[in-house]
This record gives C-alpha cells, structure tokens and sequence, in this order.
C-alpha cells in the first residue's frame, strides 16, 4: 500500500526540499535524474536507493505508479546521484520489494514494513 497522497503532497513541497541539501552524498539518499515522457523536461528526485550486486534498488514507498517510476521505465535509463558520483543506470524493472529485501539494511527493512511498502524498482549499473 503505497503513503497516502496527503503525506505525498507534504514530502513534496517540504521534506524534498530538505532532503536535497543533502542527499546524492549521505547514503541512503540519492538523487534520481531522469527526463519526462510527456515532456521531454530533466527533473531530479530525491529518492533512498541501495546498492546490489550490479546496480541500485530502490524502494517505492509511493507505489510504482509515481511519475518519476513511470518516466525510469518508460526511457529504460536515468542517472542516480548516490554519494559525491554519478551513475548511468538502464534495465530498470519492477520486483516485489519481499524478493529483494536482502538488498536493504535492515532498520530500512523495518521502515518499509511499518509503511506497507511492497514494490522496488531494480536498476543496472552501466557506469564506467
């Protein structure tokens, strides 16, 4: 169950504005850049993204019905600002978040439970 539209409204217009003073630097928060479907416009998100194996994972606390979800999928690529680098990421798919919990700590584990968080998107690293 993704956070109510109230909080989104409110993360949004407040929490995102602090949240970008210092995310791209301080893990688990990252910025995520990608290009509108619609109208070809950069935006740039905060979101709280982990590394796996051959990428980043990243819980939808929002659901995967999000505009930022959908430009991702729709490109097949973005760009993830996650401690002082940037990475160009590609393959993006969505998984139940119960088949990649491994990949969050666990506190973030724990978080996402009490939130009813239940999807993740997966993300390739093709960064040189």
């Amino acid at each position: 169950m993704p956070i109510p539209r109230a909080i989104t409204r409110f993360n949004r217009s407040v929490t995102n504005r602090v949240t970008r003073l210092f995310a791209g630097r301080v893990p688990p928060f990252a910025i995520m850049k990608h290009k509108g479907r619609k109208s070809g416009q950069h935006y740039e998100t905060p979101i709280m993204a982990c590394r796996t194996a051959d990428g980043f994972a990243i819980a939808l606390t929002y659901g995967s019905g999000v505009d930022w979800v959908r430009n991702v999928l729709a490109a097949g690529y973005c760009e993830l600002e996650y401690r002082g680098r940037t990475y160009s990421l590609d393959h993006p798919h969505l998984r139940k978040l119960s088949e990649v919990s491994q990949s969050f700590p666990r506190i973030m584990n724990s978080i996402l439970g009490f939130t009813k968080t239940t999807d993740a998107l997966l993300l390739t690293d093709r960064s040189e």
